[in-house]
């Protein structure tokens, strides 16, 4: 999504924030002050779009759902320690294996 049509989205929160009505000739409003080049078909898009929609409860889901897409690196991040573990394990393997490979070479 460009950010030219995030303006249309920012304009219907903006009306959603200040408690009013969210319509064409609102959003149409916002963005001609703040002086971007309006679409008018992106605005009946838009409000068409957001009918019957519950913003309150569409931001409370948005809210609830953005913490639990952050406890995933949180996770990743746990299991780090056994990757660096197991490395450390094959690393010795290796070591032990080069040691050995080293002697029979002296004592052939």
């Amino acid at each position: 999504m460009e950010m030219n049509e995030m303006q249309y989205i920012y304009s219907a929160m903006v009306l959603y924030s200040a408690g009013k009505e969210i319509t064409e000739d609102a959003i149409s409003a916002i963005l001609t002050a703040a002086g971007a080049e309006v679409d008018a078909a992106k605005v009946k898009a838009l409000v068409a779009s957001l009918e019957g929609v519950d913003i309150k409860e569409a931001i409370a889901n948005a809210a609830v759902a953005a913490p639990a897409a952050a406890a995933a690196p949180a996770a990743a991040a746990a299991a780090a320690p056994a990757a660096e573990e197991k490395k450390e394990e094959e690393e010795e393997a290796v070591s032990e294996e080069e040691a050995a490979a080293g002697l029979s070479a002296l004592f052939g």
